[in-house]
């Protein structure tokens, strides 16, 4: 989630609607200026009992977000506790319970990507040694009940986690338990925009999918491979799901601006703190009739805050987010960027993906995606056969877009290799969390704490 590392002074006021679609269009780059943004998180646990440590004790949270400035990171504060860390890599911050997060820098190719990656795990391994912490890459936590688990000095968290029960059953899981990898990737106009956008909410599914990596709940297998994608669907329905609107003819910024003004506020963020707005209407602001900022206009900022807050399958801002993937290890971070930068970054990629999806119908969508937190490439895919029946044909087209972007590292290998992990799972038949769920039934002997040394950083 956003983590606020600047409080701007005098953002400019939003006077008209325009200004909410303009705020899409000024995210538009030429070709050239494309770039790739890679988000990951990951679990923080004491490696001698497994804990989530909290934010203040002794060798916790706050003393790795200390640590890791010993690479070079600023510390951001909240209230006076170091909340993010800004630096050349990006930003890191925490999620609700304490997981850890890297929001990378932009860049160029895969390989400065994956090289982010490893600059980054290999700090937080460093200064998780001497804390004695460890980090799993995973979907959901394993064996953690939600009163296990600590909560991060954040003002817009203390406001979620009370908002999240009044409008769905899994939205405190969501924020406690759960890891995922994203994606941000740029569009050159409206147009452009629109069919990544169609395209990458199909085929989330798919990612969702071969990314799937969290089976159980509470020490038990919970008849789920990506429990975390299930939650969303109880999560809070004003801001999550499919969003059909995207396939309807003429769906381009103002509709998406329409879209986000309909989903809910969480709060303000004025002079440090967060204001609680949570359930309040955006369209009540932009008429300065915000119960807690009577007479008052929002800012630019504020729509920035906003926006922050709708979490769809794909989300606009001045870049899409692909957010379908459950967390995973090392490997698997750089096939997620490495998939969607093939399918959309390529015409003819482009092209070839929306003419696999494109005659589904929207009741086809919303049962691929609802079937495939259970069944993963089992899911049924819509006109017959079985999702796992284009997984290949839909690395193809991702190898295709990534061998015509012909980025090559200084020992000559393009792109393409960062989908290895992918076509492994399609070569064996096995998402991830099949594969745990094959050593929890086996070697593990019903005993999921094994899954620390087995997933583990």
């Amino acid at each position: 989630m956003s983590t606020k590392t600047v409080a701007k002074q005098n953002a400019p006021l939003i006077e008209s609607r325009a200004q909410l679609i303009e705020s899409f269009a000024r995210g538009e780059k030429p070709r050239e200026r494309w770039r790739i943004g890679t988000e990951h998180e990951k679990f923080v646990y004491r490696t001698s009992d497994w804990r989530a440590p909290s934010y203040d004790e002794p060798g916790g949270i706050r003393d790795l977000l200390l640590g890791l400035t010993e690479f070079g990171w600023t510390g951001i504060e909240e209230n006076g506790n170091v909340i993010a860390l800004a630096g050349p890599d990006g930003n890191v911050s925490l999620e609700p319970a304490g997981q850890l997060e890297l929001s990378g820098a932009p860049l160029e190719n895969l390989h400065e990507t994956c090289a982010e990656t490893g600059r980054h795990l290999e700090q937080v391994k460093a200064v998780g040694e001497r804390l004695g912490l460890g980090f799993l890459g995973l979907g959901m936590w394993p064996d953690k009940a939600r009163a296990d688990l600590p909560v991060m000095p954040k003002g817009r968290y203390g406001i979620m986690l009370n908002h999240m029960p009044r409008v769905g059953s899994l939205g405190l899981d969501m924020m406690l338990r759960t890891c995922t990898i994203q994606v941000n990737l740029d569009y050159a106009s409206e147009a452009d925009m629109a069919k990544k956008f169609r395209v990458g909410l199909a085929l989330q599914p798919l990612a969702t999918a071969l990314f799937a990596n969290s089976p159980f709940t509470e020490k038990q297998p919970n008849g789920y491979l990506s429990y975390r994608s299930h939650i969303w669907s109880d999560t809070d329905p004003a801001r999550t799901g499919m969003l059909p609107f995207v396939f309807e003819e003429g769906f381009g910024y103002e509709r998406y601006a329409d879209y986000a003004l309909d989903v809910p506020m969480y709060f303000v963020y004025r002079d440090g703190r967060y204001i609680d707005a949570a359930g309040l209407s955006f369209r009540d602001f932009l008429d300065e009739r915000l119960g807690v900022l009577p007479g008052e206009k929002p800012t630019l900022d504020d729509w920035a805050d906003h926006l922050s807050t709708a979490f769809p399958e794909v989300r606009l801002k001045t870049f899409l987010e692909m957010r379908g993937a459950d967390g995973g290890p090392w490997g698997r971070i750089c096939a997620l960027p490495a998939l969607w930068v093939g399918l959309l970054y390529e015409d003819a990629a482009l092209d070839a993906a929306w003419d696999l999806v494109k005659g589904w119908s929207m009741a086809d969508r919303e049962a691929l995606r609802n079937a495939v937190p259970k069944l993963a490439l089992d899911a049924p895919l819509p006109g017959g056969g079985k999702l796992r029946d284009i997984a290949g044909e839909v690395l193809d087209i991702a190898a295709s877009g990534l061998n015509a972007r012909g980025r090559m590292n200084a020992s000559g290998d393009s792109e393409t290799g960062f989908l290895d992990p992918l076509r492994e799972v399609v070569r064996s038949g096995k998402v991830p969390a099949q594969v745990l769920l094959d050593h929890y039934a086996g070697p593990w002997d019903g005993n999921v704490c094994c899954i620390y040394e087995e997933t583990k950083f």
